[in-house]
């Protein structure tokens, strides 16, 4: 069994979700590993699955078209509170503006790591 039951990766490229999948059952991080390459789908359907919430880690892009990472923050944090205490969001980006760490900071999120991932930094979560 691995450290989580459900990893949600988000993410525009399918490339980089199909690599990080890969890389979260290599290690053995997750039973199952989910991957979205519209934020807004993503939200939608963690939202519809409430009941499933527990031990679930969240690896979000913050550059992506249309609904970006800021976005799903921003509606994730009006969720309900019991839904969104079980969840753990971690941001991978390859960002390192500090405009936008200020802002993910101003959302209450400070966990984040900048791309590519790897068994190393996955190791460390």
């Amino acid at each position: 069994m691995g450290k989580y039951h459900r990893i949600v990766l988000i993410d525009d490229d399918e490339i980089t979700n199909f690599i990080n999948e890969n890389l979260i059952y290599e290690i053995g991080l997750a039973d199952r590993v989910e991957a979205f390459i519209a934020a807004e789908k993503a939200l939608k359907k963690i939202e519809h699955t409430s009941s499933e919430v527990s031990s679930t880690l969240i690896l979000l892009d913050l550059k992506m078209p249309v609904f970006d990472g800021f976005d799903f923050l921003e509606q994730f944090n009006t969720m309900k509170r019991m839904l969104t205490s079980q969840i753990r969001i971690i941001i991978l980006t390859s960002s390192e503006n500090p405009r936008d760490t200020e802002r993910l900071r101003a959302l209450g999120y400070h966990q984040y790591i900048t791309k590519p991932l790897t068994k190393e930094k996955l190791q460390d979560l």
